[in-house]
C-alpha cells in the first residue's frame, strides 16, 4: 500500500484492532494531495476519563520508533508552508509555540522551516526564579496545565504572528484557551495554528471561525491531512470497559504466565516479567518480560517507516549474556546553548546548533563503534528536538545501518501485541527529573521486542539522577530489550535571572513550584466568606479581600486599552446606590418577590423532573449565586431535598474555572451538576459554558436560568424580561462577593479563580432579605407552578436565539456595528449603568415600573432614554462609543467598533 505521494506503508493498518472492537474510524478530508489518514495516524486505548481512544501519530517521534528525517521533514515541510503563508517580512516578526509535551520537538521543527523566528514551547516543569508569561489548560490531556516561561519576558509582548503547533487539531480548546490567553496581554491581528492533523467536527471549525471574529483577528490552519474522527455513542464507556478487560488480562498473565494473557488481537506474551515492565495491568504483549522468543519482527513491522525486525533468535533479542552496563557518552554540548525551547530558542541559537551537530553526532558514533546495527535514539518527555537533531544527523551520516528516533512520555496507554494496534509493547520507569506533580510512572512505547542492537538514551541535566539509574529506572529498564544503553546528557539550560517588579498594591506572587494542587481543599462558606449561610453556598474560589483591584469605570477601561488588559484582572469600584435608589429597591422586590417565586419554582420542578432527581447546583458566580440559593430552598421546602450548592467563575474568553470542575467531579457525579445563571442577555455565556465544557466527559453543558428573554436555553423560570431586583444592586445582593478575578500573578495554573468578600458593606448589605422575601412567596405560587411546569415539559423549548437576532440588528440600526457594545435586557442594561460608560438606553414603549431603577441611573449619570418599538427586551443598554476600545467583548478584550 502506498501514500498518493508514493511512501510506501505498511499494509496492516495500526487503528484496525480499536475500529473493529469500538467502531471508531478516520474519514478522510478530501484533499487528494495530503497523506492519508491511516498513513499518518494509529488508533490506541488509554484510561482516561474525557476520552478513551488516542491517536498514534507515525510521524511525530513520540509513542512510534520512526526514521528521523521523516520526523524532521513533517515539521520543517510545515514551517515552510507557513513562512510562504506569512511572506519573510512577517515571518521575522513572527513567534513560534510549541505545545508540550507531545509537539516540542514538532514545534521546533516547524519555527526551522519557518526559519526567521524564535521559538518558545510550553512546560509542565515549573523552573525556579523565572517568572511565568502566561498558562492555559489543555482540557482532554492527562496533566492539564501548561505553563510559558520565556527568559526574555517580551518575547511575547510583539505584535506579530504567532503560531501555535500541536501534534493534532482534536476540538481547538487548547488553541482557543491559548489566544484567549495570551490576546489578553498582548493582542495581535494573526494567528497561525500548526498541526500534523486537523481533525475537528464541523462545529468546532464553526466554533474557531466566530471565536476569531469575535477576538478581531486573523486565525489560519496548516496540517498534512485533515478529516474527522467518528466516535459511535456510547464510544467512552466501552473503550474503557475494553481498557479494564486487558489489564485484568495483563495482571493475570503476570501471575499465572503467558496462556493467561493470550486472546483475540492481544497476542501470546513471551515471558511473565515484573509487575513493573509490564505496566502494572496495562501491558498485555511483549513488555512482560524479556525478548526472547517474542515475535520482534512482527513489532517491528508495526514501526511505520521501519524495515523488518531480525527473525526471532537473532540479534539482540536473543542475546544469551546480560546485557553491559550503561555506557555514558560525553556529548561536549556548547556552553549556554538552550537544550531546547522551554525558555527560547532564537535562530542564533538553531545557527549555533546546526554548526555543533557533526561533532556532537561524531561522539555518539565513536561510542556506538563499528557497524552497530539498528539504533534507537530514546529522547526524554519534553526533550524532543535536541535528540532529535542527533538522530538525525546519525542517520545522515550513515552511522548505523538504521536509526530510529522516539521518545519517553507521561502518557498511560494499553499496550496490546497485534499488527493492527499502534501501541505494541511498554516500558514502564518511575519520573526521574523530580517532576512538580510528584513522582509518577512514565513510558517507553514499541521499543520492547523491537529488535533494536543498541538504544541511546538522550536526558537532559535535570533527568540525570539516581532514579534514573536506580534498579527500576529507565535504564535498567531497557537493558533487556537490546544489546547496549548509552546515555547521552545535555546540560538543561539555566535562564538567566530577569527582575519582574510586582504589581502595585498587589501581593508577590506564589510561586508556581507551590501551585500543585488547588490551595482550596474545601469550598469557602458564610460567615468567613460570603454573608450566606454556611448550607447555602460553598464557593470554589480563592479570598482576594486583602488586595486592592478596584479602579474607577473611566480608569480601568482607559487601563484596559492602554495595556491590553483583560475585563477579569480588575474590578469596578462597588456602585453605593443613593436613598432614592434604595427605595426603588424595595419597592422592586415588594412588587416582584411573587413573580420571582414562580420563576425558581419552575424551574426548579423542571430541573428535577427532567435533568437528575438530585441536582448539585453549581451557580456562575455571581449573578447565579442568588438563584442558586432560592433553588436550594424551594427544592427544600417543597421536597425535603437537601441539595449541594456550589458558585464558580466563568471568564468570558477564557471559560469556565477548569480546578473547579476538577473539584466537583471528583466530590459528585459530573451527570448531577446543573450549572444556574441569573438571566440570558445574548447568550454569550451560555456559549462560553459549552465551548469550555466540551473536553469535559459527564457534564452537561446546558445553562439553566431564572430568565431567558434572549431564547437561548431550554431550561427557565419565564422568558419574560422583567426586574429581576438582585440585578439592581452589586455584591451587597450577592452574599458581599466581587465579580470574579483571574489574573496570572494571583491564579497559578493549579488554582482556583478568586474574588473579594466585602465586610466592611455589611451594614449595606440585603442579600439574605432579598432570598428571604422570594422564599416568603413559595406557598402562595405552588399551585401555579405546578400547573406551569406540566405545560412546559409538553411544549416545544429549543432556544430560537431570537435575541441575538435583536442585537445584530440593533448593532447596524444605531451605526455601531458590533454586537459586544449592545447589551440586551433589564439585568445587562443595569450592568451597563453601573459598571460601564454607557451611551444611551432603548426601552420597550410603555415599559413600567420595572424600568423606575434604569430611568433614575440613567437620569443620575446622564444618559437618555429613548422609547422604542418592536423590542423583544424590556430594555437594551448601549455602551458608548467613545469607550469602545476599553470595552469588553465576547472574548473578554477591549474592542473596537468598525
Amino acid at each position: 500500500m502506498t501514500t498518493e505521494r508514493g511512501k510506501k506503508i505498511d499494509t496492516v493498518w495500526s487503528g484496525t484492532w480499536v475500529a473493529d472492537r469500538l467502531g471508531v474510524s478516520l474519514q478522510e478530508g478530501g484533499d487528494p494531495a495530503a497523506p492519508r489518514l491511516d498513513a499518518l495516524l494509529g488508533l490506541a486505548l488509554r484510561r482516561n476519563p474525557k476520552r478513551a481512544h488516542l491517536l498514534v501519530s507515525q510521524v511525530l517521534g513520540k509513542h512510534v520508533p520512526q526514521s528521523p528525517e521523516a520526523v524532521y521533514a513533517a515539521g520543517y515541510g510545515l514551517g515552510e508552508r507557513v513562512r510562504a503563508l506569512l511572506g519573510d517580512g512577517a515571518a521575522a516578526a513572527a513567534v513560534v509555540l510549541g505545545y508540550a509535551e507531545t509537539a516540542t520537538g514538532l514545534g521546533h521543527c516547524v519555527a526551522d522551516g519557518l526559519a526567521l523566528a524564535p521559538y518558545l514551547h510550553s512546560t509542565r516543569r515549573p523552573v525556579p526564579g523565572v517568572e511565568p508569561a502566561g498558562g492555559f489548560e489543555e482540557a482532554h490531556s492527562h496533566a492539564t496545565s501548561h505553563l510559558l516561561l520565556p527568559e526574555d519576558p517580551e518575547l511575547l509582548a510583539g505584535s506579530g504572528p504567532l503560531v501555535l503547533v500541536d501534534d493534532e487539531f482534536s476540538t481547538g480548546n487548547t488553541v482557543l484557551n491559548t489566544i484567549a490567553d495570551l490576546h489578553a496581554r498582548h493582542p495581535r491581528g494573526h494567528y497561525v495554528v500548526v498541526a500534523l492533523v486537523d481533525m475537528r467536527s464541523p462545529a468546532d471549525r464553526d466554533r474557531l471561525t466566530v471565536f476569531a471574529e469575535g477576538l478581531g483577528a486573523r486565525i489560519d490552519l496548516v496540517a498534512l491531512a485533515s478529516g474527522t474522527v467518528r466516535l459511535p455513542e456510547g464510544v467512552l464507556a466501552k473503550g474503557q470497559a475494553l481498557v479494564e478487560e486487558y489489564e485484568t488480562r495483563g495482571a493475570a498473565g503476570r501471575a499465572g504466565g503467558p496462556a493467561a494473557v493470550a486472546g483475540p488481537g492481544a497476542g501470546a506474551a513471551s515471558g511473565s516479567g515484573s509487575a513493573a515492565e509490564s505496566g502494572a495491568g496495562f501491558g498485555s504483549g511483549p513488555v512482560a518480560g524479556s525478548a526472547a522468543g517474542s515475535s520482534a519482527g512482527s513489532v517491528a513491522g508495526a514501526v511505520a517507516g521501519s524495515a523488518a525486525g531480525p527473525a526471532a533468535g537473532s540479534g539482540p533479542a536473543a542475546a544469551a549474556e546480560p546485557p553491559a552496563a550503561v555506557e555514558r557518552v560525553a556529548l561536549g554540548w556548547p556552553g549556554g546553548l538552550p537544550d531546547g525551547g522551554r525558555h527560547g530558542f532564537t535562530p542564533a541559537d538553531r545557527d549555533r546548533l546546526e554548526a555543533a551537530l557533526p561533532g556532537l553526532a561524531g561522539r555518539i558514533a565513536a561510542a556506538l563503534g563499528p557497524e552497530p546495527g539498528r539504533v534507537l535514539v530514546l529522547g526524554n518527555e519534553e526533550l524532543m528536538y535536541a535528540p532529535l537533531r542527533l538522530a538525525r544527523a546519525l542517520e545522515g551520516a550513515g552511522a548505523a545501518r538504521e536509526v530510529r528516533f522516539s521518545t519517553t512520555t507521561r502518557s498511560p496507554v494499553l499496550a496490546v501485541d497485534d499488527p493492527g494496534y499502534a501501541i505494541r509493547t511498554r516500558l514502564v520507569f518511575p519520573a526521574h527529573d523530580d517532576p512538580a506533580d510528584g513522582p509518577g510512572d512514565r513510558y517507553a512505547y514499541n521499543v520492547a521486542g523491537a529488535g533494536f542492537d543498541a538504544v541511546v538514551a538522550v536526558v537532559d541535566g535535570a533527568g540525570d539522577t539516581a532514579t534514573l539509574h536506580a534498579a527500576d529506572g529507565l535504564l535498567a529498564r531497557l537493558a533487556p530489550h537490546t544489546g547496549r544503553v548509552l546515555l547521552a546528557v545535555v546540560p538543561s539550560y539555566e535562564p538567566a535571572a530577569v527582575p519582574v517588579p510586582a504589581p502595585v498594591s498587589v501581593p508577590a506572587p506564589v510561586p508556581v513550584l507551590d501551585r500543585q494542587e488547588p490551595i482550596m481543599s474545601e469550598p469557602l462558606r458564610g460567615p468567613a466568606f460570603s454573608s450566606y449561610a454556611p448550607e447555602d453556598v460553598g464557593w470554589l474560589l480563592q479570598d482576594f479581600s486583602d488586595v486592592e483591584l478596584e479602579a474607577p469605570t473611566e480608569e480601568r477601561e482607559e487601563a484596559i486599552q492602554a495595556g491590553g488588559a483583560h475585563y477579569a484582572e480588575s474590578l469596578p469600584v462597588e456602585y453605593q446606590p443613593s436613598p432614592a435608589y434604595q427605595e426603588l429597591y424595595q419597592s422592586a422586590l415588594t412588587a416582584s418577590a411573587a413573580r420571582i417565586a414562580r420563576a425558581v419554582g419552575t424551574v426548579t420542578e423542571t430541573v428535577l423532573a427532567e435533568r437528575t432527581p438530585s441536582p448539585v447546583l453549581v451557580s456562575l458566580a455571581r449573578a447565579g449565586t442568588p438563584v442558586g440559593v432560592l433553588m436550594r430552598r424551594w427544592a427544600r421546602a417543597r421536597h425535603g431535598l437537601d441539595l449541594p450548592h456550589y458558585a464558580v467563575s466563568i471568564v468570558r474568553g477564557r471559560g469556565i474555572d477548569t480546578n473547579a470542575l476538577r473539584w466537583l467531579a471528583a466530590h459528585h457525579d459530573p451527570a448531577d451538576i446543573v450549572f444556574v445563571d441569573g438571566w440570558t442577555g445574548k447568550g454569550a455565556i451560555t456559549r462560553e459554558l459549552a465551548a469550555a465544557l466540551g473536553e469535559f466527559e459527564g457534564f452537561d453543558p446546558e445553562i439553566v436560568v431564572l430568565a431567558d428573554p434572549g431564547s437561548c436555553v431550554r431550561t427557565y423560570g419565564t422568558r419574560e424580561d422583567f426586574l429581576i431586583p438582585s440585578a439592581c444592586l452589586n455584591s451587597t445582593v450577592s452574599g458581599l462577593v466581587s465579580r470574579t478575578v483571574l489574573r496570572s500573578d494571583l491564579v497559578g495554573p493549579a488554582d482556583f479563580h478568586g474574588a473579594k468578600f466585602y465586610r466592611e458593606l455589611a451594614g449595606a448589605d440585603v442579600s439574605v432579605d432579598f432570598v428571604d422575601t422570594v422564599a416568603a412567596r413559595f406557598d402562595e405560587v405552588a399551585e401555579a407552578v405546578d400547573a406551569e411546569v406540566k405545560e412546559l415539559l409538553a411544549a416545544d423549548r429549543t432556544p430560537t436565539w431570537v435575541g441575538w437576532a435583536a442585537v445584530e440588528r440593533i448593532s447596524e440600526e444605531y451605526g455601531i456595528h458590533d454586537v459586544n457594545l449592545v447589551k440586551p435586557g433589564v439585568g445587562e442594561t443595569t450592568r451597563v449603568l453601573l459598571r460601564r460608560v454607557p451611551w444611551k438606553i432603548l426601552a420597550q414603549r410603555g415599559a413600567g415600573a420595572d424600568l423606575d431603577h434604569v430611568r433614575l441611573l440613567a437620569e443620575q449619570r446622564g444618559v437618555p432614554v429613548e422609547e422604542v418599538d418592536g423590542l423583544p427586551y424590556t430594555c437594551v443598554g448601549l455602551i458608548h462609543p467613545r469607550f469602545t476600545r476599553g470595552a469588553t467583548g465576547a472574548d473578554g478584550k477591549a474592542v473596537a467598533s468598525k
